[in-house]
């Protein structure tokens, strides 16, 4: 989501001082109303990657989209997705009409596809969205393909911290993004021009506060929301991740970098 301009706060993009000394690559390169698929990511990042190779430089891939890794380093070759239980009870709750709009909006073309009264594809189409960022369409789409992105050589490193201090982390920095105008950004944005209804509003962060914005919740409801997603959306991060082979993992700590460095020279 970094790759979109404007959206800053909810996607803790670094800043212009953090990334002072290191060139980063593929930030601020969209419009919220612009397309940025898994096929972008893949040829964009193949793109930077190879020009980094040519100047003897290794390229460091950072995020927390496990499709998105998949797709680059396993190529367009999915791992099935499990259904989610407490998603789909949250869905089933929801009017058929409701949840067929929803699809409507993050994928036109699953839902040119499936009945307006067939819940249970619009569930799971829904149900995809929500676990992976992706939809289902695109998904099933990539699937026919298969691209090799010269994987071989590549180092996985992940940082992992105990359940209690993750989750007392994420509702901090949930705090934080509001502290830092958060609604703010996203009410500026819709100012703007973007409709609320762009994919790249679905983002985690950005949806909450637009149907904050649009009187669904109270300011607190929406920031309680906000933070039970966020932790549900690292337990769903933790399972794609545990799905890459020869992942070399440290606890996050003040010396994690120094062990990082020593791993990597060793």
């Amino acid at each position: 989501m970094q790759v979109y301009r404007g959206m800053d706060i909810g996607t803790a993009k670094p800043t212009i001082e953090e990334q002072q000394g290191i060139p980063h690559h593929l930030i601020d390169i969209r419009n919220p109303d612009e397309e940025w698929t898994v096929a972008d990511f893949v040829g964009e990042s193949t793109r930077v990657s190879e020009y980094l190779n040519t100047r003897g430089k290794r390229p460091i891939i950072v995020g927390g989209t496990g499709l998105y890794l998949w797709s680059l380093l396993e190529g367009f070759s999915f791992p099935i997705i499990e259904a989610n239980k407490e998603v789909r009870e949250r869905l089933e709750a929801i009017p058929t009409a409701t949840l067929y709009s929803q699809l409507g909006t993050i994928d036109p073309k699953a839902c040119e596809k499936i009945n307006q009264n067939d819940k249970k594809r619009i569930i799971r189409a829904l149900e995809v969205f929500e676990l992976t960022g992706m939809p289902i369409s695109l998904i099933q789409e990539s699937g026919k393909r298969k691209t090799e992105n010269g994987k071989q050589g590549n180092i996985l490193i992940g940082l992992t911290l105990p359940r209690e201090e993750l989750n007392t982390r994420i509702n901090t920095r949930v705090d934080n993004m509001m502290e830092k105008g958060l609604i703010d950004e996203v009410r500026g944005l819709i100012e703007k021009g973007y409709s609320k209804d762009l994919r790249s509003f679905q983002a985690l962060g950005y949806k909450e506060v637009v149907q904050y914005l649009d009187g669904t919740w109270a300011k607190e409801q929406m920031i309680e929301e906000l933070k039970k997603r966020t932790r549900n959306f690292a337990k769903r991060q933790m399972t794609w991740f545990k799905r890459f082979q020869n992942v070399k993992w440290f606890e996050a700590s003040d010396n994690t970098f120094q062990d990082v460095i020593k791993y990597l020279h060793g």
